[in-house]
């Protein structure tokens, strides 16, 4: 397969390429496009077939639930059982807009897209040629991130080519995108509503909409007996292929250690990768140093993370040592995906 990208530069493409990428979602086929988050794979949300590649492309385990992507709301009340108060008022404050909300399904959207859940997860994405292509198109599309399974989310067309050149039809490039890491998934189908990821909308603004919202137990404490509800979340993920470890505690402590670390890895011949914020960059004594922002820009941070995981797969790195950061506001969702794609090796210091 020869995987075709057409250029979506300054929030316009062309109107045949567009066509095009319309007709192969209709026909079953996958094009990646570009969100306000990450990139997503698409897929006719409706076609178990078109589910069924989006898992293979991927190499994505089929128990792990696709998020349909819509443009209009209408479209939400055709694929659920019913659409509770709180969704409607989320759907109010939040869409179009990096919220996932899980409701019950019925019969429309098939298992091969839930991943066998009775449950649908949905969002209407807030990025122009992701509304362009889902209008023109009038299809609910399942879109995850663009990219192999365990990999780190893609937040440009090149990150997607990397990984799935000659196994998708179509990538819109739409550049750069602009939040950098997913949505706020909340699940609506219990009685109290539950993150089962975090993401840039944070609890705290969800509650203030619906009040009394909780984390789901197994994102907060690491305990084999308490495993995250959503699927996904159970998942090795963003990982880049060196081995990444977080060091935590008081800035100056952290910074020697990451030297120690830097000194130790050089020693065995090592090449080592750090992930620094600004404000240190120039505090550490060898290895591959990239900063990710400013400690209080939290919104620069995530629109980098996954870049720099990536960068430093182009560098061929063999160790990351990273800071670690503030988990107030989306900070929470930041350090959520670092230490997934740390494996959990964090160093207290």
């Amino acid at each position: 397969m020869i995987t075709k990208v057409y250029k979506a530069f300054n929030d316009k493409i062309d109107k045949h390429e567009m066509e095009d990428a319309i007709a192969v979602i209709k026909n079953g086929g996958l094009v990646a496009f570009p969100t306000e988050t990450v990139y997503g794979l698409g897929g006719d949300a409706t076609n178990p077939e078109a589910s069924k590649k989006i898992y293979a492309a991927k190499g994505r385990p089929s128990d792990n639930p696709l998020i349909v992507h819509i443009a209009h709301f209408s479209q939400l009340e055709d694929i659920v059982e019913n659409v509770s108060s709180e969704a409607r008022a989320l759907a109010e404050a939040f869409w179009p807009g990096p919220l996932t909300m899980i409701l019950k399904k019925n019969d429309k959207i098939p298992y091969e897209t839930t991943g066998g859940l009775d449950t649908v997860a949905i969002r209407m994405p807030n990025h122009p040629i992701a509304i362009q292509f889902l209008k023109e198109s009038d299809c609910m599309v399942a879109a995850p991130s663009a990219n192999l399974s365990g990999r780190p989310s893609p937040t440009t067309a090149k990150h997607v080519y990397d990984d799935l050149d000659g196994k998708i039809d179509v990538i819109l490039d739409g550049g750069a995108v602009e939040i950098g890491i997913e949505s706020t998934i909340v699940d609506l189908s219990e009685e109290i509503p539950t993150i089962l990821r975090p993401g840039y909308i944070t609890l705290d603004e969800i509650s203030r909409v619906v009040g009394p919202v909780k984390m789901d137990p197994g994102l907060v404490k690491e305990d084999e007996n308490v495993r995250p509800k959503a699927p996904g979340m159970r998942y090795r993920h963003y990982a880049p292929r060196a081995e990444l470890t977080i060091i935590e505690g008081e800035d100056k402590k952290v910074v020697v250690k990451i030297n120690e670390l830097i000194e130790s890895a050089t020693q065995k011949g090592q090449k080592v990768g750090v992930i620094s914020t600004e404000e240190n960059k120039d505090c550490y004594i060898g290895g591959e140093v990239i900063s990710i922002g400013k400690k209080d820009d939290e919104d620069e941070i995530a629109r980098q993370l996954y870049k720099v995981l990536r960068d430093f797969d182009d560098s061929n790195v063999d160790v990351i040592y990273s800071e670690g950061f503030d988990t107030s506001g989306i900070g929470g969702a930041i350090m959520n995906r670092l230490i997934k794609a740390a494996g959990h090796r964090i160093i207290e210091v």
